[in-house]
């Protein structure tokens, strides 16, 4: 049995960046109002004609810089928001970096894909069915979102962030990941939803009664966010022997900035310790924990040998969270 790091990092902005005053164009509000209920002051917003695996491979590019290597032996890509419903988006963003005949797969966990990813990721690596998986989150949440829907025309936006993870010699290496709490809750499976034109969408005898855009019941959702991330976090230092104190950075899902301060409440930590980017790249949706990661490292609030903590909610419903020790690497952002 091997032991799983992280070894590079790299994050992917559009450059179209959409203010609040624009989202006010189509809907009845104002840009303080957007500010106060949702944390975000700017999002990015990609280009017509830029897909979601055009936004993965620019993050996955700057992983593998951020690694110092290409040599990969997988790809994973978590999304919500890929290509086509078939093919799978990983093996078009593998052959769009010249990576050559891999594995190469989708994985939908919505708002937690990053964390399921790492989960997935790593246990390959542990197991030694690969020695190093790129795990790449990348959304285009925007083309799913109604301009005039007040719920959520302000929150999803695009962008992409990566990961290598590789084999590690020893647990004392740095990076070293450990176990993922996950978690799923079909009863809230209707909280957040995004219509896929298959399975029960096709079933139904009017698809014309089917919105196209991402649905979402603000008010429970935030309840089970807070909720199933702070029970997460808590079961994840448990497993680890670790208090709440020994955590010296704190990166959540950026889905809110309430549900954001909601969570830093219950578990008791101070603004310095919590990681906030939804002010500059709104709800990202698998995207946004390593996104996240990436300013926290540009920001220099991220240091080798940093205990730190990750959590996320999201449509499913599901939930995640997990703690390491960050490594000694650099990120490659753009």
């Amino acid at each position: 049995m091997f032991a799983a790091r992280i070894s590079g990092l790299g994050t992917y902005r559009p450059e179209r960046i959409v203010d609040n005053e624009s989202i006010c164009t189509s809907i009845d509000s104002d840009p303080d109002w957007i500010t106060s209920r949702t944390g975000i002051i700017t999002r990015r917003r990609a280009e017509p004609g830029e897909a979601t695996s055009d936004v993965a491979l620019r993050a996955a590019v700057g992983a593998l810089e951020s690694a110092g290597t290409r040599d990969v032996d997988m790809l994973i890509l978590a999304t919500a928001t890929p290509d086509f419903i078939s093919p799978p988006t990983a093996p078009i963003v593998a052959e769009a970096l010249g990576l050559g005949v891999i594995p190469a797969f989708d994985i939908s966990a919505a708002c937690t894909g990053f964390l399921y990813g790492l989960q997935v990721a790593a246990s390959i690596v542990r197991s030694g069915g690969a020695r190093r998986v790129l795990l790449v989150c990348a959304e285009t949440a925007s083309r799913f979102t109604d301009p005039t829907d007040r719920n959520t025309a302000a929150i999803f936006a695009d962008g992409a962030g990566a990961v290598v993870i590789e084999s590690a010699d020893d647990l004392e290496s740095d990076g070293v990941l450990g176990d993922v709490v996950l978690g799923a809750d079909g009863l809230h499976h209707d909280l957040v939803m995004m219509p896929g034109y298959g399975g029960r969408d096709r079933a139904s005898e009017s698809l014309g009664s089917t919105t196209p855009f991402i649905t979402m019941d603000g008010k429970p959702l935030f309840v089970q966010a807070v909720e199933r991330m702070s029970e997460a976090v808590r079961e994840s230092l448990d497993r680890n022997g670790l208090s709440v104190d020994d955590v010296a950075i704190f990166v959540p899902h950026q889905a809110n900035g309430r549900i954001i301060d909601a969570v830093a409440d219950e578990l008791e930590l101070g603004p310095d310790r919590v990681i906030v980017d939804i002010d500059q790249a709104g709800n990202t949706i698998a995207a946004s924990i390593p996104l996240a990661l990436g300013r926290a490292l540009a920001d220099g609030r991220l240091h080798r040998g940093d205990r730190v903590m990750l959590a996320a909610f999201g449509a499913g419903a599901s939930w995640g969270a997990t703690t390491f020790t960050w490594p000694a690497l650099s990120t490659t952002a753009t």
